[in-house]
């Protein structure tokens, strides 16, 4: 199995943090986030790995070949220029018939093995993994008529709704739908491949998520992986 780690954003929105370091090797306890996905993914037999890069680069040459101990092939390819999280798989040679593209930058426990299977008992192009969120409405939410008129009123709802992950599963053959040498990402390209008539599956899980965009999320996650790190870190492999 192949997957690519987009990891060349400027995580903007972690700075002034994300300013002196990429925001995939910041650490949770003393493990770069990137390297917890790494080791999650070689668990679940993923055997290649690409690291789209980007945005300092140059700090994760001091990372690679401690990963590539791992087990695992570790390549990179580079933007020149902001390419999109789907214009970056174009940039990717040799692409299995089936990969995965997920953010280099979630702490999550999915089971990835069962998401590429899943992705091929749909028989479909594009695979979405979700994540069930709810948001609490503090407020009483009232629904008029066009006459004005009282249809309902509901008391501090709380309204569910699926969202994604960053983590996907495609077929080789949706490259076709990436413009050469243009910035695409992911959701635009699952619309192509939905409104092409292409099946785009969306994989509902239960597992633990936490997307690390903002430092509350940064700061939830840490905690999170230092109670338990054997939750979401499989062993090391013996020297």
């Amino acid at each position: 199995m192949m997957a690519i780690i987009l990891a060349g954003g400027k995580g903007s929105r972690l700075k002034p943090f994300s300013v002196s370091i990429p925001k995939p090797l910041m650490p949770l306890g003393d493990v770069p986030i990137v390297e917890i996905v790494i080791r999650q993914l070689k668990a679940a037999g993923v055997e290649r790995i690409v690291l789209s890069l980007g945005h300092m680069a140059y700090f994760f040459a001091a990372f690679i070949e401690r990963w590539r101990r791992l087990g695992v092939t570790i390549e990179t390819c580079h933007e020149d220029a902001p390419m999109g999280t789907a214009g970056s798989i174009r940039l990717v040679p040799d692409l299995d018939e089936t990969f995965l593209v997920m953010n280099g930058d979630l702490l999550t426990t999915l089971d990835y093995a069962e998401l590429f299977a899943a992705h091929r008992r749909a028989g479909a192009w594009g695979t979405i993994a979700v994540s069930r969120r709810e948001l609490r409405v503090d407020f009483g939410v009232v629904r008029s008529t066009v006459e004005g008129l009282l249809d309902a009123y509901e008391e501090k709802p709380v309204i569910s709704y699926d969202v994604s992950m960053g983590i996907n599963v495609f077929s080789r053959r949706c490259v076709d739908f990436i413009p050469p040498g243009r910035a695409m990402d992911i959701p635009d390209l699952m619309r192509a491949l939905k409104d092409a008539g292409h099946p785009v599956h969306c994989h509902q899980t239960t597992c633990y998520w936490q997307d690390i965009g903002r430092f509350d999320d940064f700061q939830q996650a840490s905690a999170d992986f230092l109670e338990d790190p054997g939750r979401f870190l499989p062993p090391a492999p013996a020297p």
